[in-house]
């Protein structure tokens, strides 16, 4: 783009000059002052184009960079509407049913489903966070610290709730405890 300009003003440069030599009324300074004028207003202009074409570019750019992402995360609303019905099928499956056999068939169906569930998230790209060893402010929030002589400093001892990511994108960030 630069490169243009350049060539731009030498051309006009090479064309005042040339106007000059073969125009004896050229002599006049107020004139010579005006095509210098009128030279400046040219580059300003040719400058303005530029820099708004230049601007368009980066903008166009940016929205297709803006469009590719949000088609690539069109399912992250859904995936984060998902997330509390697969907690509480988890939840579920926790209890204890005793000796019932209709409950412990229900539990079973239950247990089916989340496991569809979790294929299904795995396949569109919904990972669990994991929640093994240290605490990372970006994948965790803290909800309790607690004292423990069996753990380090920073090391997750509970998870409240369980978080996921979609993509490279925290969808939830696990609810945790960790140890003094």
């Amino acid at each position: 783009m630069s490169e243009n300009k350049e060539n731009l003003k030498n051309d006009e440069n090479l064309e005042v000059d040339e106007i000059a030599k073969d125009d004896e009324s050229f002599d006049n300074k107020e004139e010579l002052s005006e095509v210098e004028k009128l030279q400046n207003e040219l580059s300003e202009i040719t400058d303005k184009f530029y820099r708004a074409n230049a601007d368009f570019e980066n903008i166009k750019k940016r929205l297709e960079k803006e469009k590719i992402s949000a088609v690539a995360y069109a399912g992250e609303k859904f995936a984060k509407d998902f997330l509390p019905i697969i907690d509480a099928m988890e939840e579920a499956l926790k209890l204890d049913y005793g000796e019932n056999e209709l409950a412990h068939k229900i539990n079973e169906g239950i247990k089916h489903c989340v496991d569809m569930t979790r294929r299904a998230f795995e396949k569109h790209g919904i990972v669990e966070i994991s929640n093994d060893g240290k605490f990372d402010p970006e994948v965790h929030n803290v909800i309790s610290v607690i004292e423990s002589s069996e753990h380090e400093k920073d090391e997750i001892v509970q998870v409240y709730q369980k978080g996921y990511k979609y993509k490279d994108r925290v969808l939830r960030a696990s609810m945790v405890v960790v140890a003094k």
